[in-house]
């Protein structure tokens, strides 16, 4: 049976490999939060590790890899860069934002022939998240245009040190995704005495959100024929917004292009995992601290590899 490849997304975690927050030493062991999600994939009959990097820090960044992960994973590297676009369109000089994630997704079209995951370096998921995810791709192999995403029930994807911002997902009775909403400030208040998460949505209105509402975490899956569509796709993007210094080519936005065509239907798949990761910098001993809860309760060994 084919394994599914798990694609990384670490192309943000900046000149020197350690020094930012994805990389930051938060298991008991100094493990980072991509470990876990390293380790959970390979649980979880994974074959392969797909990285996207930049290439300053591909070297070290390689060296980090093969120290930590040895012969417990095949991996790969990937790189993205601004310059990587179609012949025939010209890299505005003055422009430095990355061109966004689907544009990261495309980097690994040569090293990726499975069916594949795709998740941020920086946010722990969870090992059923991991799991279900497996379990899809593998359902898929040979197919094309079935796509699936790990939805995380709203309440499970809160920090508690402020607001954030969700993509509440809404599905069809074959539990297909059909639309995603993107709500701002969102968080729990207290409201005529009960607690409820309220967010601001789409028209600016702060409005009651299901506290078991599907949210996008970025957690994805698809066939490789996603590259082809990706790269169509990255040319109408780039014909309208080349000369935008600041916008982005964005997973969802090729996905919701896709399910719109017809191209492909996107699974919304549950998980009772809680995600956690460092929005801001108090998070963080948050996260210490349920790294070291899940290792107590013998969820994961230490040191994990």
């Amino acid at each position: 049976m084919i394994k599914p490849t798990l694609l990384i997304l670490a192309a943000g975690m900046g000149s020197r490999y350690g020094g930012l927050k994805q990389l930051d030493g938060v298991g008991p062991n100094g493990e980072t939060i991509m470990d876990y999600s390293v380790f959970d994939a390979i649980r979880a009959g994974f074959g392969e590790v797909v990285f996207v990097i930049r290439k300053h820090f591909h070297a070290e960044f390689e060296e980090r890899i093969r120290s930590r992960y040895g012969n417990a994973i095949k991996f790969n590297f990937v790189e993205q860069e601004l310059e990587n676009i179609p012949v025939g369109f010209r890299l505005n000089p003055e422009r430095t934002k990355p061109w966004g994630t689907g544009h990261a997704v495309m980097m690994a079209a040569h090293a990726i022939h499975t069916p594949f995951a795709v998740i941020n370096a920086d946010d722990y998921y969870g090992q059923k998240s991991f799991e279900v995810l497996a379990d899809f791709l593998r359902g898929v192999s040979g197919k094309s245009g079935e796509y699936c995403m790990v939805g995380f029930q709203t309440y499970n994807t809160l920090s508690e040190s402020g607001s954030v911002s969700r993509g509440i997902c809404s599905s069809d009775e074959q539990g297909l995704l059909t639309w995603v909403e993107e709500h701002h400030n969102v968080l729990v208040e207290k409201k005529e005495g009960k607690e409820q998460i309220m967010g601001d949505n789409s028209k600016g209105e702060r409005v009651v959100i299901d506290k078991t509402a599907p949210v996008s975490m970025n957690m994805w899956g698809f066939t490789p024929d996603l590259f082809t569509s990706s790269d169509q796709l990255f040319i109408e993007f780039l014909n309208k917004n080349l000369g935008d210094l600041k916008s982005e080519f964005y997973i969802p936005y090729v996905v919701n292009k896709m399910i719109s065509s017809g191209e492909a239907t996107c699974k919304v798949l549950e998980t009772p995992d809680k995600w956690f990761g460092v929005t801001f910098k108090e998070d963080r001993e948050r996260v210490v601290e349920n790294l070291a809860q899940l290792t107590q309760e013998g969820l994961y060994p230490s040191p994990l590899f």
